[in-house]
């Protein structure tokens, strides 16, 4: 398996593409659409028309991972982009969310200290 590091980044390509497409072809995609190298070990993201499914393109050191997701029922929240946009990028955390299904622009984030409560 591959685990993902606070250093790892995550491309999320704007456009959809032909979910038939595999290594070679998101490969392709990463390196000609996106500008970025596919063995840099960072994760590309990319979904099909109607956001129902989505390919998870990643460098190991080794080899080259593609993963993918079908929802039975619903969406993808895809995140909004401003036009021209070929990507976006997204913390390890908030591609976790989008994995679940969770739309990033009504997830708030938690304060990482709450501070110490008085005894």
């Amino acid at each position: 398996m591959f685990g993902l590091s606070p250093a790892t980044r995550v491309f999320v390509a704007v456009d959809p593409i032909d979910m038939r497409k595999g290594f070679n072809g998101l490969f392709g995609l990463v390196r000609d659409s996106l500008g970025e190298d596919p063995l840099s070990g960072h994760l590309f993201v990319f979904t099909n028309r109607q956001q129902t499914r989505l390919k998870l393109l990643v460098f190991d050191g080794s080899g080259l991972w593609v993963c993918a997701k079908r929802l039975e029922k619903g969406r993808f929240a895809w995140p909004a982009t401003h036009p021209g946009q070929s990507r976006i990028t997204l913390r390890p955390g908030e591609l976790a969310l989008l994995l679940n299904g969770i739309d990033l622009t009504q997830a708030k984030p938690r304060p990482w200290f709450r501070g110490l409560s008085a005894a």
